[in-house]
């Protein structure tokens, strides 16, 4: 699907790692709407986990019920969430992986940005190593480590078709992570690692926010640089011309009123 994610039927299928341990992750829905997740690893511990981090990324687990009550007569998004109150923002079971993601998807067109994605894995990501490889998990990668990212040559990453500057500052990045200068998942330490990424040339607000929203589950976050966001907002405010472009400032003042809600907003705005 996206160089680490497989669909094999109705089946979901994902390599991680609980440190360095593999563990291949299975979900699937059920006639009832009930999600079904199962894992193989060796130990307990790293099965537990690629659930835990599976059912981060699907957001399963997120109560919603706050954001519904709260904007279901929204002028803007309300019929979006009386019609989808399903809807969820689409994360990366991984911080480090929602941070590797948004700096290949910088400025350039998704298809493009999902094969730089899917060379990057191929090349040097980690493949399963566990039992039952011919049934459960042949062909299945997970991105490389953030130690063996920063390890790795600009001109490497830059041959997965990614721009040189943002080799080096992809490369930069996972050397702060790899170093602990970064902690991406301790929530106490979100605010000062944004920081620091924002420090990295090349690193600017919508990558952060990208991440932060895609991989720290931060409904708070809004990436206003996005280009469907500026073109919506730009469409809203010009009243119906397409050919509009709201600024960045503009779209954070447009979704201010959303709150610790105004990713999630978003989200529904732009299935609209």
């Amino acid at each position: 699907m996206d160089g680490v994610m497989r669909r094999r039927g109705g089946v979901l299928e994902r390599l991680l790692h609980h440190e360095e341990e593999p563990v291949v992750v299975r979900i699937a829905q059920t006639a009832h709407d009930s999600v079904l997740f199962g894992a193989r690893a060796r130990t307990q511990v790293a099965a537990r986990y690629g659930i835990a981090r599976m059912r981060f990324a699907l957001g399963v687990d997120d109560d919603l019920g706050a954001f519904h009550r709260r904007f279901a007569n929204d002028q803007v998004i309300g019929r979006s969430v009386r019609a989808r109150p399903w809807l969820r923002v689409g994360r990366r079971p991984e911080p480090f992986e929602a941070l590797v993601w948004a700096v290949c998807e910088q400025l350039i067109e998704y298809e493009r940005a999902a094969k730089i994605q899917s060379r990057l894995v191929t090349r040097l990501g980690r493949r399963w190593t566990g039992s039952g490889e011919g049934t459960w998990a042949g062909g299945l990668r997970d991105l490389p480590t953030a130690a063996k990212l920063s390890a790795t040559a600009p001109a490497l990453i830059e041959s997965c078709d990614l721009a040189a500057a943002r080799a080096i500052a992809l490369r930069r990045a996972a050397r702060e992570v790899a170093r602990g200068r970064v902690n991406l998942r301790d929530p106490a330490e979100h605010e000062r690692g944004w920081r620091r990424l924002r420090a990295i040339a090349g690193i600017g607000a919508w990558t952060v926010e990208m991440m932060a929203l895609c991989g720290q589950g931060r409904y708070d976050q809004l990436p206003a640089g996005d280009l469907g966001l500026l073109e919506m907002v730009g469409r809203r405010l010009s009243g119906g011309d397409p050919r509009a472009r709201a600024q960045e400032h503009e779209v954070r003042a447009f979704f201010a009123g959303y709150g610790e809600w105004a990713g999630l907003a978003a989200v529904h705005m732009q299935g609209l």
